[in-house]
């Protein structure tokens, strides 16, 4: 082979590697950092780039997805003096990747140190108990203080959730105690209602059946009242009208002799009867003065 065909088998291959080199693809949702003598050019978003051959060179690659970062176990001095492992995920976004490359060396280190130190901050400031009912909080706190402190770096922080806040063994064991006694309690005061409850309910039960009883007891009596009274009325009613009668037909002809022949008819009858049932027997002194009595009645019956 001669020599200008090597020269310019050398010289195709140069300009080979060289559009390699120079010819970029920046994929979607990503951006490179081109510097030029080691100094700043440009930011290449999404598509087909060339860059200058031995000036040029990637000098960073970001992608500008939102990026889950997990946060490791930290121990956390709550309020109260006791020790607790917290762990986390911290969600964000590179917004500027220029800054996010020259504003700090390593942005997802900084940033966990950053979640890390505020969560200290933020769970020294409750007691355990609150803190597990603080978690929003907690949360929100922590983004906007590593949102504020990440805004040099072209940091977006959108998010913090806590995973797990874990105390010592024996401060678990405590509460699971606490716990067991809280739901034994809640147990007997939910028993005690209910039996309270039922002693209502069958107190005022006999109090309303007392009540119907003693409505009854009334009506039966006033029922049995106004019956008595009726009977009276009627009975004087029939009273009365039997002494119209007499006293109508006494009136009428023939009425005062009618009345004579009762009377010593009921004379002579009682009079028999007081022989029947006494051993000692009353005789008028006269007994031909029987007719005498039977005028005396007569003539008081023509007086009345």
């Amino acid at each position: 082979m001669s020599g200008p065909m090597i020269f310019f088998g050398i010289v195709a291959i140069a300009v080979l590697v060289a559009i390699l080199k120079t010819a970029v693809i920046v994929p979607q949702k990503a951006a490179y950092i081109v510097e030029r003598l080691g100094k700043y050019r440009c930011t290449l978003d999404a598509g087909f780039h060339i860059l200058i051959p031995f000036l040029d060179r990637i000098a960073y690659r970001h992608t500008l997805k939102e990026q889950a970062i997990d946060v490791p176990p930290q121990q956390c001095i709550t309020k109260d003096n006791i020790a607790v492992d917290v762990d986390g995920i911290l969600y964000m976004q590179v917004m500027d990747p220029a800054k996010a490359s020259y504003g700090i060396g390593n942005y997802l280190f900084a940033t966990t140190q950053l979640a890390q130190t505020t969560m200290r901050s933020e769970m020294g400031k409750l007691d355990l108990d609150r803190s597990f009912e603080e978690r929003t909080m907690i949360n929100e706190a922590i983004v906007k203080a590593v949102d504020k402190a990440s805004d040099p770096w072209g940091i977006k922080v959108t998010r913090y959730e806590i995973k797990n806040i874990t105390p010592p063994r024996t401060i678990r064991d405590a509460m699971e105690k606490q716990m067991r006694a809280e739901r034994e309690k809640r147990a007997m005061i939910a028993e005690s209602e209910g039996e309270r409850q039922s002693k209502i309910n069958r107190a005022e039960g006999e109090r309303q059946q007392a009540i119907a009883l003693s409505e009854g007891e009334r009506a039966r009596r006033i029922n049995e009242a106004e019956g008595k009274a009726k009977e009276i009325l009627l009975v004087a009613e029939a009273q009365a009208a039997g002494i119209t009668k007499v006293a109508e037909a006494l009136n009428g002809n023939g009425g005062i002799e009618s009345v004579n022949m009762q009377l010593a008819q009921q004379y002579l009858t009682q009079f028999g009867n007081l022989a029947k049932t006494n051993n000692s027997m009353i005789v008028p002194a006269d007994l031909s003065n029987v007719a005498g009595i039977l005028q005396a009645c007569t003539s008081i019956i023509k007086k009345s």
